[in-house]
């Protein structure tokens, strides 16, 4: 894993950071990860299509077409021979003084991005994890991906404190969606989703499962929902890049239905396991 891409070029890894960079200095920048499966990425495109919308909206030019990025990411994932991981790939406003407003047109966006071996929480997805909540204290552009963290970082600490897998988050009483995943619950067969608004990050994994759930007939709603509905949910299940799809069977010190994985979420992490071999094959 000695391998980066910076810029357009594939090099031995090494401190790269420019004290003046944007990225380092105001969180400039969009980012994504990309899950690897036996060697292969899974769902590429869609990350892809996730970090041009992301540039735009923070009006920052990509340094690369699209099709030689994917082509020297699938090179990098070669010249470090990942199996199993992802791919974090960053794109800054690049190196320029230090002023809030945007450097001049002539300022080039800095894009790296390196391999990480990482296995899928399988154990969880069998058996179930563990969340507790916090409210949601985010701005209010969630959908864009970019790299200003430190809500989710501190969310994310207060999980790990108390031995669980996620922070559900919550803005005063409605869910909207974890420090690192999103959130389903299932009632009476329905599944439950906040809606893809600028409050959530519209995930890859996320709309995978909502692809599943329309193959496998199960009624899906994109709509708010509160603490109260989740707490007394008949299932909760997380899903995001690597992470998969991990059921919940507690959150706080409240079992969530029967305290193990539901029907419909075992469902769907089946199948989205076969959707991940069917691609690789």
């Amino acid at each position: 894993m000695n391998k980066i891409l910076f810029n357009d070029s594939i090099i031995e890894r090494e401190k790269l950071v420019d004290i003046e960079d944007r990225g380092y200095q105001f969180g400039d920048g969009v980012y994504e990860v990309i899950g690897v499966y036996d060697g292969h990425f899974f769902m590429l495109e869609e990350h892809i299509d996730r970090l041009e919308r992301s540039a735009k909206e923070i009006k920052l030019s990509l340094p690369s077409k699209r099709s030689e990025l994917i082509e020297q990411l699938k090179r990098l994932v070669d010249v470090n021979q990942l199996k199993e991981g992802v791919v974090y790939l960053q794109v800054s406003r690049g190196v320029a003084e230090r002023w809030h407003h945007f450097p001049s047109n002539n300022t080039s966006p800095t894009l790296v991005a390196y391999t990480k071996l990482e296995q899928t929480m399988k154990r969880e997805e069998d058996n179930g994890g563990t969340a507790i909540l916090t409210e949601d204290i985010r701005w209010l552009r969630c959908d864009i991906k970019t790299l200003n963290l430190l809500p989710n970082v501190l969310a994310k600490q207060k999980a790990v404190e108390q031995h669980a897998v996620e922070a559900i988050l919550h803005r005063g009483n409605v869910i909207t969606e974890a420090s690192a995943s999103n959130v389903f619950i299932v009632r009476n067969g329905e599944v439950i989703t906040h809606p893809a608004n600028h409050l959530v990050l519209n995930g890859i994994t996320r709309r995978k499962v909502l692809e599943i759930c329309k193959e496998f007939r199960i009624k899906v709603s994109e709509e708010t929902y509160t603490i109260n509905d989740l707490l007394n949910a008949d299932e909760v299940f997380i899903t995001a890049t690597k992470l998969d799809v991990v059921p919940i069977v507690k959150v706080d010190q409240h079992l969530i239905g029967t305290g193990a994985p539901g029907n419909i979420a075992k469902k769907i992490v089946y199948a989205y396991r076969d959707s991940i071999q069917e691609r690789i094959d």
